[in-house]
């Protein structure tokens, strides 16, 4: 799995190296919010026996809203288009909940490295500055752990995934044109690769992100 997210990460992140060097980047850091959507935020499992052929009632599992960062490097290639790397992470809390059984706690953490493509509709790549759309993919390390207390503290059962992600969206950059800027952007997240629930895989993590932060 992460050998065929390398095959698609490289080129965005290796991108005419050379070209990556002969420009200033513009570096950002950002707080974000994750809002699960679709099944990453609701998921009812049905009914099964289990081993002991004891029937096990529909289960279901919610996320809540989650909190991470990022760092990202942005290369204006020329005045309409950049090229962005970026590093972050998120994680949110949730629960799994089934009639007669206790209530699971479950904890999802993601680490994620990315390109992006930014589009300046404005021509302001270089100052980076205005409105932008943004589009890339990303490979993300994941981690899902259920447990019956604090899955800090408490006995876990942990999970690990590695899967291919993709994330598009659109952003502001408030300020002049020099110095430090105040940037605010919003993307939809979505798991590519990995996400296939009757295959035993989770969910697709799919989310989206609100991010406030500064470029300079």
């Amino acid at each position: 799995m992460r050998r065929t997210a390398s095959m698609f990460i490289i080129p965005l992140i290796l991108v005419s190296g050379s070209a990556l060097k002969a420009q200033s980047p513009h570096y950002g850091f950002n707080l974000n919010l994750s809002f699960p959507t679709g099944a990453f935020s609701s998921t009812t499992y049905p009914a099964y026996l289990d081993s002991f052929n004891n029937q096990v009632p529909p289960q279901k599992e919610t996320y809540d809203v989650g909190l991470g960062g990022s760092f990202t490097a942005s290369f204006p290639m020329d005045r309409n288009l950049a090229i962005r790397l970026n590093l972050g992470g998120t994680s949110e809390s949730g629960t799994n909940r089934a009639q007669g059984y206790p209530t699971i706690n479950l904890q999802h953490s993601m680490f994620n490295l990315g390109g992006d493509l930014q589009f300046f509709p404005q021509g302001t790549a270089f100052r980076h500055r205005g409105l932008y759309f943004v589009a890339g993919l990303s490979a993300d390390f994941e981690q899902f752990d259920r447990s019956f207390g604090d899955p800090q503290y408490d006995y876990t059962d942990t999970t690990r995934k590695s899967r291919l992600g993709g994330s598009i969206g659109i952003g502001h950059s408030f300020g002049y044109d020099a110095g430090m800027r105040f940037t605010m952007e919003a993307t939809f997240h979505k798991t590519l690769t990995g996400n296939d629930v009757s295959a035993g895989d989770p969910p697709s993590t799919d989310f989206v992100k609100v991010g406030f932060g500064f470029v300079f």
